[in-house]
């Protein structure tokens, strides 16, 4: 089953951002959505865009450090569509701030969110690809996942474990199922909002404002991947400004 129309695609993290801009284009195209996020009334105005526009879209509120809500989100699929073509796991947090901050708490949370939120979503639709026999994981990880800088250490670190889950499920993943990972650089998004160091936010935010690029440069990197042949798996790919260093 090649090309976007008629597949079925779940997307956590959907409510703004690279999800939001990813659901959009790819409803635009012809597939059919199941959207997840934790702002409930974000994804229900984001729904009605989609089918006001004549798209298809369904919506439960999904929180990607709950395997519940993860089996939820891939069952909700299951039951309006019969089947799960893609799952998009985009749902990601980025509490930046130097390690001397000792924010452990944050710390857990970017471990809870980037790294426990991915392998709930491979934990929950896994079993649905195998039983298809068919299925694509397309993951959203970081160019930190590349390059490690001050302040960063530890979200570069699930970054970093992302691209290793990732590359992991690829090898295991066999013939039949695809597996993506998209690393996005500077990207025009609330990002920096996360971060409760107030030299950092400013920092995050003076480069973003200067040569960030807008989520839909991630959107159509996801939708390539997507709509590409059975039997062709785009692996990596990595989107960033042409001025981000």
């Amino acid at each position: 089953m090649s090309g976007i129309e008629g597949k079925v695609v779940a997307i956590t993290g959907a409510s703004s951002g690279i999800g939001e801009a990813t659901a959009l284009l790819l409803a635009e195209r012809g597939a059919r959505l199941v959207l997840g996020a934790r702002r409930s009334e974000r994804l229900a105005e984001l729904v009605g865009r989609i089918t006001a526009a004549g798209g298809v879209a369904v919506q439960i509120r999904t929180d990607v450090t709950r395997r519940e809500d993860l089996k939820a989100l891939v069952a909700l699929a299951v039951e309006r569509f019969g089947r799960l073509d893609v799952l998009v796991g985009n749902a990601g947090v980025g509490t930046i701030s130097p390690l001397d901050d000792l924010r452990v708490e944050e710390w857990d949370h970017m471990v809870d969110v980037n790294v426990k939120g991915v392998l709930h979503g491979i934990g929950a639709a896994l079993p649905v690809f195998r039983a298809q026999g068919s299925g694509h994981f397309v993951t959203t990880a970081s160019t930190a996942a590349f390059r490690i800088v001050p302040a960063m250490a530890v979200y570069a670190g699930t970054k970093f474990a992302v691209r290793a889950i990732c590359e992991g499920l690829r090898q295991e993943a066999g013939e039949a199922l695809r597996v993506t990972t998209v690393s996005p650089g500077a990207i025009s998004t609330d990002f920096a909002e996360a971060s409760t160091n107030s030299r950092v936010r400013a920092e995050i935010t003076a480069m973003r404002d200067r040569l960030a690029i807008p989520p839909d440069a991630i959107a159509r990197a996801i939708a390539f991947a997507i709509e590409q042949p059975a039997d062709v798996d785009v692996n990596e790919v990595v989107v960033r400004p042409t001025a981000q260093g």
